[in-house]
């Protein structure tokens, strides 16, 4: 049977924690990295993605950002992107000297805010194989206006809040990660609140909030101005209905991919973790992955 192990590992002096999954066999396997999106944790759903990844063959590396799930760091659910950055540059470091995988073929794979992660971090490191990028944040200014702008004034208005008095050494605000329509809240779209509880695990365990003050650094965060310095071949699993990450502004700056596919589901953001979608958008990952990553390297075509 293959094997799921905690391991864990440092960035920046925080211990960040991940599962590492070794697939059956004696040969080192192609390790897939993988972290989840805004405010989201590796039991919101990941273990299913890795557990296919697995049965094909491939080891996955899945982690926790630090400020959330089992990972370490204070103040909880500090949502800061250059940190988040740092701690998928620090994952990469750490997944190649990890016993029993084959550290010279990584692949990353991000999804949703992750998804804009994943680029920028392979645009940086060269080293990489390849990149699946799921349902991904490319623009922030596109994911912006997708909001209401009532909605887009509250958030500003508590992101405002949060950033003075952080300033002035006081505790932080909150916002709610996902929301009914309307409401202050990160995502408000229709479906934004059901898909969201949809993947959550029922035991409470992950905080439908992050500190406010990241409201204000999306709109000015463009994971897809790094899309043309990646080399590796990409993968853009486009969900055509999505209302976090809008399809015109992912397919946009997809285009722009050296060595990028695209495929597209129509689909909301939060389908394609779930149900029949699901099964959709990992075969079509594992096919990508067999045809550019395969599990034995004489294999490749």
């Amino acid at each position: 049977m293959s094997q799921r192990v905690d391991v864990e590992f440092t960035s920046d002096g925080v211990i960040c924690r991940a599962w590492l999954y070794r697939p059956d066999g004696d040969t080192p396997a192609p390790v897939i990295l993988m972290a989840h999106g805004l405010g989201g944790v590796r039991t919101m759903r990941l273990d299913a993605f890795a557990q296919r990844f697995v049965a094909a063959g491939y080891a996955c590396l899945v982690f926790d950002y630090r400020y959330f799930g089992d990972s370490d760091g204070q103040p909880r659910q500090l949502l800061d992107i250059d940190a988040q950055l740092a701690d998928w540059a620090a994952a990469l470091a750490f997944a190649r000297t990890c016993d029993g995988v084959d550290t010279r073929r990584i692949i990353l794979w991000g999804t949703s805010f992750g998804g804009g992660h994943v680029l920028i971090t392979a645009a940086r490191d060269q080293h990489v194989s390849a990149v699946i990028s799921q349902c991904p944040f490319t623009d922030g200014l596109a994911s912006t206006l997708a909001l209401d702008p009532i909605t887009s004034v509250k958030v500003a208005a508590r992101a405002l809040r949060d950033k003075v008095r952080a300033r002035r050494g006081k505790a932080p605000l909150m916002i709610a990660t996902a929301g009914a329509p309307h409401e202050r809240a990160l995502m408000t779209a229709p479906d934004a609140l059901p898909g969201y509880l949809a993947i959550k695990p029922d035991d409470n365990s992950v905080p439908n909030q992050v500190i406010a003050r990241i409201g204000l650094d999306i709109p000015f965060h463009f994971p897809g101005k790094s899309i043309p310095a990646i080399t590796v071949p990409v993968l853009f699993a486009v969900c055509n209905r999505d209302t976090v990450a809008p399809a015109r502004a992912t397919l946009r700056h997809a285009a722009r991919a050296p060595r990028g596919e695209i495929r597209r589901y129509d689909t909301g953001h939060f389908d394609i973790y779930v149900g029949a979608d699901f099964e959709a958008v990992v075969a079509d990952q594992i096919d990508f992955l067999q045809r550019h990553v395969p599990v034995r390297e004489e294999d490749r075509g």
